[in-house]
């Protein structure tokens, strides 16, 4: 069974409550229409367990398929220099179609992001370092296409519906030493 190499740490985007009995990782490419899909489940999922349930987001982008996908990428860290990643990925998911380098701009301007920092970010060869950083990671924990998912650290291989996830989570929940 593949695991989460490495591990989450605390340079990786966290969503929720940082103690949860399950941390679901998320290997996605922000251009890929199957994340899109798993970006609404995810969100159920979020408001169906709460404080129980974290979310880390590492970044997979498949660039042969996703032009745009590397550029969305360094977005959202580019944006969460200012503490906005987050609302950037959710606002790259929910625009996947419209992706081009000035529409970007024009959902950090509606995050009111420093755009001169944001541009200056974007620029940063650290910002796709980290990209990159994140897709070998993904390569060395298994990932083989997008979305892919662990949950605590161990590689989910069923189907990414709200119901499998469901089921998958409240197994991770009652196997959880708090939770014995």
């Amino acid at each position: 069974m593949a695991k989460l190499k490495p591990p989450v740490q605390w340079e990786d985007h966290i969503q929720g409550n940082p103690q949860a009995a399950v941390v679901l990782t998320e290997y996605g490419d922000l251009e890929c229409p199957h994340c899109g899909i798993a970006h609404t489940i995810l969100k159920k999922l979020e408001a169906k367990y709460r404080d129980q349930l974290s979310l880390v987001f590492r970044h997979f982008p498949l660039s042969e398929a996703h032009p745009h996908a590397i550029m969305a990428a360094i977005a959202t860290e580019a944006a969460g220099r200012q503490g906005k990643f987050w609302q950037m990925h959710d606002m790259i998911f929910e625009n996947q179609s419209k992706l081009s380098a000035s529409y970007l701009l024009r959902m950090a301007d509606s995050l009111h992001l420093d755009i001169t920092a944001f541009e200056k970010d974007r620029a940063d060869p650290k910002l796709a370092e980290k990209v990159d950083a994140d897709f070998e990671s993904g390569i060395m924990s298994g990932v083989n296409g997008t979305p892919s998912f662990y949950i605590n650290g161990v590689k989910y291989n069923d189907s990414y519906d709200f119901e499998s996830m469901s089921e998958a989570i409240d197994h991770a929940i009652a196997n959880h030493p708090v939770a014995k």
